[in-house]
């Protein structure tokens, strides 16, 4: 689609993959994060652009976290989309499936430690991949760098700001991020550092057609919905009148 676009010189917008930072302060709330972070990836099959797939949690908390976040995504209920009891439908389609199977298969080889295999989602038949979780995966891993687009997060332990801004930005997406904190002030400093075309506080996966939508770096170009949105599709003229017209011969003598 770019490629014919700039053929024909067309405006383009694109709004592209991520690998969205979820930032997790020691003074978090929790059990919030907890659950905001396991809403914002696996009930789609974190088969969407903004899935926060990268959990970035402080070391004083990370054990206490991974232990929660994995005794809460382990209970969801794997199945048919058409069943009202399903929470997490299947991957859309084969390749994307084995896909997914092969970034779990390739993680576990790098020796990621692996605290829940979705694999075993208990379906026989179908493209199913439940919650898998891996711990202690450095930023710079093949996993934490590139989108699976599937029901996988990484988690790694962070001790400074600093460190955790760095590595929050060390990465070619800038899609969306999420920050973790009671906080407030603390939070937006962070927020104003990420490199990320939507930032979340203690909340993720939110939407509203006046809040502008689009992605940093690699995750895309231009604007959707609110005003930055609307001017995508406008065109800037100018037109000069005079209110004195006069003319002089510009080959006179």
């Amino acid at each position: 689609a770019a490629a014919v676009a700039a053929r024909q010189v067309k405006p383009v917008i694109m709004e592209l993959g991520g690998k969205s930072p979820q930032v997790v302060l020691p003074d978090a709330d929790l059990d919030l994060a907890v659950n905001g972070i396991a809403a914002g990836i696996f009930p789609a099959g974190g088969q969407s652009c903004i899935s926060g797939s990268r959990l970035l949690v402080h070391r004083e908390v990370i054990d206490d976290f991974t232990d929660r976040l994995v005794e809460v995504v382990k209970k969801a209920r794997v199945g048919d989309p058409e069943d009202p009891k399903t929470q997490i439908g299947p991957m859309a389609n084969r390749p994307q499936y084995e896909r997914v199977l092969k970034c779990i298969a390739d993680a576990e080889s790098a020796g990621h430690r692996m605290l829940l295999d979705g694999r075993q989602s208990g379906r026989e038949e179908g493209y199913f991949i439940g919650p898998t979780i891996f711990a202690d995966v450095p930023n710079e891993s093949h996993l934490a760098q590139n989108e699976v687009f599937g029901p996988v997060v990484s988690t790694e332990a962070w001790e400074t700001e600093a460190e955790v801004i760095n590595k929050a930005n060390a990465t070619v997406y800038g899609l969306a991020a999420g920050v973790w904190s009671r906080d407030v002030a603390r939070a937006m400093r962070i927020a104003d550092q990420v490199e990320a075309g939507t930032v979340y506080i203690n909340n993720y996966f939110n939407a509203a057609t006046q809040s502008p939508v689009g992605g940093f770096k690699q995750s895309g170009y231009g604007r959707e919905n609110g005003w930055e949105g609307m001017r995508c599709y406008l065109q800037t003229r100018s037109v000069w009148l005079s209110t004195n017209p006069h003319q002089p011969d510009p080959f006179a003598d």
